[in-house]
């Protein structure tokens, strides 16, 4: 048993959007599918284990393995000597690096012919920089560099190629042989790259001499018994096997997937999940902002100080960079983080929560400031104390003036958690994501996202208006008295 399982339990990291390997193989699908988590089941029914899958995106695997989330990455990575030098790899398929492009791109004799040409790759993944090291032997023997296209998702990546905005796209072969169907014809095979750093898939954990011969003796065992020859040919990379994803549809808007998505669970969970994130979000930063701003309108000091700092650098920071670190660099130098407790839900929540706040303090600043002052003079000279000011003359008319613009900040921060898809957290835009990787249906379920967000901006607005009317001053009653 290595010691990776922890409490009987195996905790895979995968990135469910590279068919044949990790993927969502259905519609709404909840539990991804492939030769990686087929490979995943069968080690932990090796290891009499439980299987836990964690989705997220490529570029935060080996953050998550660092961190202790998870004790195993097996998402179509390619074993490679950078990685080996902080983890461990044990290899469990043979594959090979192809070059892909428009059909009517004529095969090339290796990289270097790709010169000056357009090529994208997945963010995250080892083929940029390997198109870097290409560049410098280009560019030493006076030759125009490759352009190297990152984009956050492999479907993403042959979206490009697919609609010309690149020559070509780099993959493994497996993954080209098994979207067949989907590519309809449109693309081939250019060059199939004998590069030594990309012939095995391989499981990934942590450096351990001890769990790295158990992970390698029961890697040995399955194929031994004929368990991963099985595995394989369930996922047949033939063409026109029946386990090759569906044909979809080649320029034509399939209505039938569109409201499919419309009505499906699990675009209303991630709606609903998305609102969750957003509402909470939101009202810990009202409730974090109120105090900030009575006190940054207070006498100067340290703690003023430091709040002028917090707010000026939750401004500065994106927001993206904020949830990556609190997800993959928190738990770094801070163990708590890396119990199960500290979910993407609570990561994203605390992040757009601190980030929020710095928004909001300055709306609020601005609404206490607009408040006479002539008016709190009086207040005083009724015999009205601290606290009775504040609630009754100087907080009733703040909020006047703060509900439009912190309606509109709530918005923008409604449209900000699809940001939380890159810490797996599988709100609206996430969800849409994995059945575009598994259909290559874009416009459809694009398009069904969209219609989610806009019915939900859309009900805001509408109480924004009806609370402007309630809580509004009533300007036509003021001018007649």
């Amino acid at each position: 048993m290595p010691d990776f399982i922890h409490d009987g339990v195996l905790t895979l990291c995968t990135n469910p959007v590279l068919p044949p390997m990790t993927f969502m193989d259905h519609a709404g699908g909840d539990v991804p599918a492939g030769v990686d988590i087929d490979l995943a089941r069968a080690l932990a029914t090796y290891w009499h284990a439980r299987l836990e899958i964690s989705s997220m995106d490529f570029t935060g695997l080996f953050p998550s393995l660092m961190a202790g989330r998870c004790s195993l990455v097996a998402s179509g990575v390619a074993r490679l000597p950078s990685r080996e030098r902080n983890f461990d790899a044990v290899p469990y398929l043979d594959t090979a690096m192809v070059v892909v492009a428009p059909v009517t791109a004529v095969p090339i004799a290796g990289m270097a012919d790709l010169s000056g040409q357009h090529v994208a790759v997945q963010a995250g993944t080892s083929y940029a920089a390997m198109l870097e090291r290409q560049n410098e032997i280009l560019i030493a023997r006076h030759r125009l560099p490759i352009e190297i296209d990152q984009y956050p998702t492999e479907d993403a990546v042959v979206q490009q190629v697919l609609l010309e905005r690149d020559f070509a796209f780099i993959s493994q072969d497996v993954e080209v042989s098994f979207r067949q169907k989907q590519l309809h014809g449109r693309v081939h095979v250019i060059l199939r790259a004998d590069d030594p750093d990309y012939r095995q898939f391989a499981l990934y954990i942590h450096k351990d001499p001890h769990d790295r011969d158990a992970l390698q003796r029961a890697v040995a065992s399955l194929s031994g018994d004929g368990q991963l020859n099985a595995i394989t040919r369930r996922w047949s990379l033939v063409a026109g096997d029946a386990t090759a994803l569906s044909s979809g549809h080649d320029a034509v808007f399939a209505w039938h997937d569109f409201f499919s998505a419309l009505t499906s669970l699990s675009f209303l969970r991630g709606a609903a999940l998305t609102l969750g994130l957003a509402l909470a979000s939101h009202a810990t930063a009202i409730v974090i902002s109120v105090p900030m701003a009575l006190r940054l309108d207070g006498r100067a000091g340290l703690l003023r100080s430091f709040l002028h700092l917090y707010v000026y650098l939750f401004r500065a920071v994106p927001t993206l960079l904020q949830l990556l670190f609190v997800w993959n660099a928190l738990p770094q130098f801070c163990p708590v983080f890396r119990h199960a407790w500290f979910t993407p839900f609570f990561a994203a929540w605390i992040s757009l929560s601190l980030n929020e706040s710095a928004y909001q303090v300055e709306i609020n600043r601005s609404a206490l400031a607009s408040v006479d002052a002539g008016q709190v003079a009086a207040a005083r000279a009724l015999g009205m104390r601290g606290r009775q000011i504040y609630r009754y003359v100087i907080f009733p008319q703040a909020l006047r003036i703060a509900l439009p613009p912190t309606v509109n900040d709530f918005i923008t921060l409604l449209k900000t958690t699809s940001l939380a898809s890159v810490i797996s957290l599988h709100e609206l835009l996430s969800v849409a994501q994995m059945d575009v990787a598994r259909s290559f249906e874009f416009t459809e379920y694009y398009a069904a996202a969209l219609v989610y967000y806009l019915l939900m901006v859309l009900s805001f607005i509408m109480v924004q208006r009806w609370m402007e009317r309630r809580f509004g001053w009533n300007m036509g009653h003021a001018h007649e008295r």
